[in-house]
């Protein structure tokens, strides 16, 4: 099954889950609950931290749920908060998610020595239900800014595109499988 946000981050290919960690959460439980998917692949829009570009796209199983207060050492956590359904060798770019969009550049390229690359505020959710429910997932990203001072004016400009590309890269993945 393949899942998005939802909102203006739509898909025809794809069911909505909702914006953020907790919509997120909740409506793939729901579903989890009464119909069960084989596999989840979720594809979404995602700022940089610095290294992927704009209109990149980006494919992983990783993902972490990192406040900027943990990399200032203002806060800290008991939580496990890294996931991965990964099972290879090859390593993910992580997919840092949280409900707020990061607009300060000086904190997040604190997250590239991490190996954490972008941001995608339902990715986290969508690995911990899969977890839960052991269903194999992943997600697809293309990335629409840089995590600065500008974000959410570039993410505005380049999201249809970002869209676009998204769709056509699902797309020829499908095809690749299937034939």
């Amino acid at each position: 099954m393949i899942i998005c946000a939802g909102n203006n981050e739509s898909f025809d290919f794809a069911q909505p889950m909702g914006v953020g960690l907790i919509e997120t959460a909740m409506n793939l439980t729901r579903l989890c609950l009464f119909d069960k998917p084989e596999f989840l692949l979720f594809v979404g829009s995602a700022g940089s931290y610095g290294d992927a570009k704009i209109f990149d796209i980006i494919e992983s199983k990783t993902a972490s749920n990192i406040e900027l207060g943990f990399l200032t050492n203002d806060a800290y956590t008991p939580l496990d908060n890294v996931v991965s359904t990964n099972t290879t060798k090859v390593k993910d770019i992580v997919v840092n998610s949280s409900n707020y969009i990061s607009t300060c550049q000086d904190i997040t390229k604190k997250f590239l020595p991490l190996g954490i690359g972008i941001e995608n505020m339902e990715f986290f959710s969508v690995l911990k239900i899969a977890e839960e429910f052991k269903i194999p997932a992943g997600g697809v990203f293309c990335i629409t800014n840089y995590t600065d001072e500008n974000a959410h004016v570039d993410f505005i400009k380049n999201h249809e595109k970002a869209k676009e590309l998204l769709s056509r890269h699902v797309a020829l993945r499908i095809k690749e499988l299937t034939t």
